[in-house]
């Protein structure tokens, strides 16, 4: 008898019900940390053609273009940022800019460690980067496959393509597009997190797709996230199908960036559709990609769900990664409202590029700060998706993540719990899930534009430290927060390959927030610890109908005046000197 075909769907509820933390248990880890196998946090391609890129002046390298510095507000407007050429420099800012390293940090008698532009659970960093693009000149002079390693900032040429191969690619993209490809490597944060490493690795493809869409937006392009490409054929095209065993990358998703201008009629439409004919990847043979991984930890702890689950979500091509439906290609949903969102947002003048490089993950907040209600509408007007609103035009679906707050100190606010519906298509189904004695009260002085709602008035703090695994930065903030994911009914519509995007959607959030925090003067941080149905029960939530998939946390930090900062490519300089 032929054997049962597998019910993807069921394994992405059990994994994700079998990876919540619990107030008398949390999900299953080694539970300490194995430093020996600690791996180590950058991908490199050992005997590919290496190609550094330029760095701003006194970081490490060539020096970028002396052109002005875009506006960080700017970012949020169509038009309002000059458009940069597809070229060298523009190529060398947008992974500093992204996915590149921003920092050191060392304790006294300790070894430092890199930050990066893009954020990471832990710190981990399982995201890695591919270019895939046409001839440029001063990069190479045939279209290639290259991945980024942000310990170089540098591009490792993994495959040259035929003008051929790249002209089947390009003739379905917007003029000009160059595309930018995500993997993961799950081990990197199975080490230290375990089962539920799989959650945080799709948090920080969100964030990711965020650094992308910000650093891009920096040179006047805009992203779109590719949809068609199967799960093996999008392997296939960055090389990594060969990649065996649990340091394997796994690959997340292709984005498509372009000067804007260069396809406007793309703006009508939330997404490009790419298909990779078996003709051209029956010729991306194994033996066409040069260099080796290197290996990342001497030893392992093998953990197979994640394998497991994995497999299970993994794309099948098509329109999957959109609201259309594959036959159409056409959107299947009402759009979100059209109309200009300018009242409670701050006019400020902050350098782009600093805003996005400076950005820090707070390790504990100071209890006492306090933010101005202005300020916190503003931040949340940022995180609303209006229709073809940077970033989040990125994504080609309707928003599906909605946020709970905990408002502790926001000053005009009165303190307590309440819900921002981030798209008007989420309100009834919020309605029906969530606790019918909630007040669904509009906030006070809130903006039209803001679907914010008061739905609990309250001291706060205390039940917002519980369900963040009782970590006091959820109480010391000026607010925190849960996003809340539409699940069950987009899952089953959808099928089991959209769960990780709706944990990218979650990271896209965060990272708008990250920006918004270190604009505003205060810091913020992700909180992947949280009691998963703790939070739910706060909620009324007693089904799969949403599910919070992320935590985070706002306010005043408290800085370590142990640590040292010490430039982000100092060691290549110190390498140049030495040789």
């Amino acid at each position: 008898m032929p054997s049962k075909k597998p019910d993807h769907l069921k394994q992405v509820f059990g994994y994700h019900d079998r990876t919540k933390h619990h107030l008398d248990r949390y999900a299953i880890s080694l539970g300490y940390m194995d430093w020996a196998t600690q791996p180590d946090p950058f991908r490199r391609f050992e005997g590919a053609p290496q190609i550094a890129l330029d760095h701003p002046e006194g970081d490490g390298g060539a020096v970028l273009p002396g052109l002005p510095e875009p506006r960080y507000d700017a970012l949020f407007q169509a038009g309002a940022t000059a458009v940069r050429p597809v070229d060298r420099a523009a190529v060398s800012e947008l992974f500093y800019y992204s996915l590149a390293i921003s920092a050191w940090k060392r304790l006294p008698g300790s070894d430092p460690w890199a930050l990066r532009v893009n954020p990471s659970s832990g710190n981990l960093h399982p995201t890695e980067g591919y270019l895939v693009a046409d001839a440029i000149e001063g990069l190479g002079a045939e279209p290639a496959v290259y991945h980024y390693a942000p310990s170089l900032h540098g591009l490792e040429e993994r495959l040259r393509l035929a003008a051929s191969e790249w002209r089947v690619l390009a003739e379905q993209l917007p003029r000009g597009a160059v595309l930018v490809g995500l993997t993961s490597i799950y081990w990197r944060e199975a080490w230290k997190y375990g089962e539920r490493a799989f959650r945080y690795c799709n948090h920080d493809v969100g964030h990711a797709i965020g650094a992308v869409a910000f650093a891009a937006a920096r040179l006047g392009w805009r992203v779109r996230q590719v949809a068609g490409p199967a799960h093996r054929d999008l392997a296939r095209l960055l090389g990594v199908h060969r990649q065996q065993g649990i340091e394997a990358e796994q690959p997340d998703c292709l984005l498509a960036l372009w000067p804007a201008g260069n396809a406007e009629s793309m703006s009508d439409r939330p997404f490009v559709h790419l298909e990779l004919p078996e003709t051209l990847l029956a010729r991306l043979t194994p033996d066409r990609f040069t260099g080796e991984p290197n290996q990342l930890s001497s030893a392992h702890h093998q953990w197979p769900i994640i394998e497991e689950v994995a497999q299970a979500v993994e794309s099948p091509g098509g329109a999957i990664e959109t609201d259309a439906p594959a036959e159409s290609i056409e959107p299947d949903e009402t759009p979100p409202p059209t109309q200009e969102v300018s009242v409670g947002l701050l006019e400020r003048d902050l350098p782009a590029g600093g805003i996005i490089r400076q950005r820090r993950s707070a390790v504990a907040m100071d209890g006492r700060t306090a933010i101005s209600r202005e300020l916190f509408f503003h931040m949340l007007l940022r995180c609303t998706p209006w229709s073809d609103a940077f970033p989040f035009d990125a994504l080609p679906w309707t928003p599906r993540v909605a946020l709970a707050l905990f408002v502790h100190r926001v000053d005009g606010l009165e303190p307590g719990l309440y819900l921002l519906v981030r798209h008007p298509l989420q309100e009834a189904p919020l309605r029906h899930a969530l606790r019918e004695d909630f007040l669904w009260r509009k906030a006070e002085g809130c903006p039209d534009q803001l679907a914010l709602h008061l739905l609990a008035p309250g001291d706060c703090r205390q039940t917002a430290q519980t369900i963040s695994c009782h970590q006091a930065i959820a109480s010391q903030s000026a607010f925190a927060l849960g996003m809340l994911a539409h699940f069950e009914e987009p899952l089953t519509e959808r099928g089991a390959s959209f769960y990780p995007r709706l944990f990218w959607e979650t990271g896209l959030i965060g990272q708008v927030l990250y920006l918004e925090a270190e604009a505003g003067g205060v810091r913020s941080t992700g909180i992947g610890c949280f009691l998963d149905d703790t939070m739910h029960s706060v909620l009324g939530i007693e089904d799969h109908s949403w599910q919070s998939l992320y935590h985070f946390a706002l306010g005043g930090p408290l800085e370590d005046g142990r640590l040292q900062t010490i430039p982000s490519y100092q060691h290549l300089e110190q390498h140049r000197r030495k040789a």
